[in-house]
């Protein structure tokens, strides 16, 4: 696993003791310390996806995309992942670009969802999200947290409707 989470510094060429101290740094930041010598395959969905986050963030990224990366895990383990990465935003302040389908997520961890329509894919809506931090799970249960979900809901309905019906066609 150590390997795979300093695989980005090595390809640029910058491997030295301070990148292998960072990366155990991000190990141990992101749960895994204890686990530098564990293949890929001992490690279960929710620990993959906290070595590719550790992966990425070894490179020092200025801003860090994500791309639907919990799509994979389960219910349970999703939510665990998104209170994990809140930590680890907490301890970097990294800006994030992170896409996802779910809305509940996207409030959950952003600041700011950009509500895209679909084809032609254009900006629908740009909803600032004014919830205190740091966020717990908890938070998913109130009044305010539910008036974004449904705000945003009510923003792509009509769209997720017509995708539905052409799958069917």
């Amino acid at each position: 696993m150590f390997a795979n989470a300093i695989i980005g510094r090595e390809v640029a060429g910058r491997v030295g003791p301070a990148e292998r101290q960072r990366t155990l740094e991000l190990l141990k930041l992101v749960g895994l310390d204890g686990f530098e010598n564990y293949h890929p395959r001992q490690l279960s969905g929710g620990m993959r996806q906290r070595v590719n986050l550790a992966r990425a963030l070894a490179i020092d990224p200025q801003i860090l995309l994500m791309d639907e990366p919990f799509s994979s895990l389960d219910a349970q383990t999703r939510e665990i992942m998104q209170t994990e990465l809140m930590r680890i935003w907490e301890a970097g302040r990294k800006t994030v670009l992170f896409v996802t389908h779910q809305i509940d997520e996207a409030v959950f961890l952003a600041d700011r969802v950009l509500v895209f329509a679909r084809r032609p894919g254009r900006l629908r809506e740009s909803v600032a999200v004014e919830l205190a931090r740091p966020r717990t799970l908890a938070m998913k249960r109130t009044a305010e947290f539910v008036r974004y979900v449904d705000h945003i809901w009510r923003l792509i309905e009509d769209d997720v409707r017509a995708s539905v019906i052409e799958e069917k066609v």
